[in-house]
């Protein structure tokens, strides 16, 4: 008669690590920041150097002629574009030193997606591009911005926290 050994495991809860941990963390940063209590918005980092945030427009973002202000068309396109940038960086945070806007059409009220893609550096410059796409699938606009590693480590950081 053979004894066979019966082990248990014990299983921890899903906790994300490594590149995963990295994302949720800086989507925990977005989250915190007190500029985005302004905005109805939630940051997805989908995979490294992609970065997808989720807009809702309203009136409180229009000028006076009734569709989206040229700081709301900024505000989605250079954290999309950042953050994608952001996301191949675990241990600074990076700072927007340039970011070239093309603004296609006007918003008016709804939901608008800012994708933004890491496009080039690796070292202490990065560029990423990133483009709005309306309720109805069309681009509205598309940007390009430079971000710098700084000296600000991501981990001192009010809302970066990862497990």
């Amino acid at each position: 008669m053979r004894c066979y050994r019966v082990s248990r495991r014990v299983t921890q809860p899903d906790v994300p690590a490594g590149e995963a941990a990295h994302f949720r963390a800086l989507e925990a940063l977005y989250a915190a920041a007190p500029i985005n209590r302004l905005f109805d918005s939630r940051l997805e980092i989908v995979s490294a150097g992609v970065a997808r945030i989720h807009f809702s427009i309203d009136e409180r973002h229009f000028h006076a002629a009734g569709a989206a202000h040229g700081t709301t068309y900024f505000k989605m396109l250079d954290d999309a574009a950042f953050y994608a940038a952001n996301s191949l960086v675990t241990d600074r945070f990076l700072l927007t030193t340039a970011f070239n806007l093309l603004l296609q059409r006007p918003l008016g009220p709804g939901q608008v997606i800012a994708e933004g893609r890491w496009v080039s550096g690796k070292r202490r410059v990065f560029i990423a591009d990133a483009h709005l796409i309306d309720a109805d699938g069309e681009e509205a606009a598309r940007g390009t911005g430079t971000f710098m590693k700084s000296r600000i480590p991501l981990a001192t950081l009010p809302g970066y926290a990862q497990p």
